[in-house]
């Protein structure tokens, strides 16, 4: 993955701010409401995870889109359907005709 290992001291989460908002965020969002099983299962987990943050998830910094934009769905399009993401832990709306 080209990941090079940087050694901080232990107990000082501020030396490395990126990484702790990272793991902040997948614990908070997505660990705390499942039972892992297993580490197959927890990389399942994660995979479908990763999928929604980067395509599904809206970013306050990206105007409440999401890193894949949307398209505009007029209401004449049809019904919003729920599509269940992350195990249905988190959803994504849309219209279908």
């Amino acid at each position: 993955m080209g990941i090079e290992e940087v050694p901080t001291a232990p107990r000082s989460p501020w030396q490395n701010p990126y990484c702790e908002r990272v793991i902040g965020s997948i614990r908070r969002e997505c660990l705390d409401h499942v039972i892992v099983l297993n580490e197959r299962h927890l990389c399942r987990i994660l995979s479908e995870y990763f999928d929604y943050y980067h395509n599904c998830r809206p970013h306050l910094s990206l105007d409440r889109n999401s890193p894949t934009p949307r398209e505009l769905e007029l209401p004449s399009q049809g019904q919003v359907i729920s599509t269940a993401q992350v195990g249905g832990l988190h959803h994504r709306y849309s219209r279908a005709a």
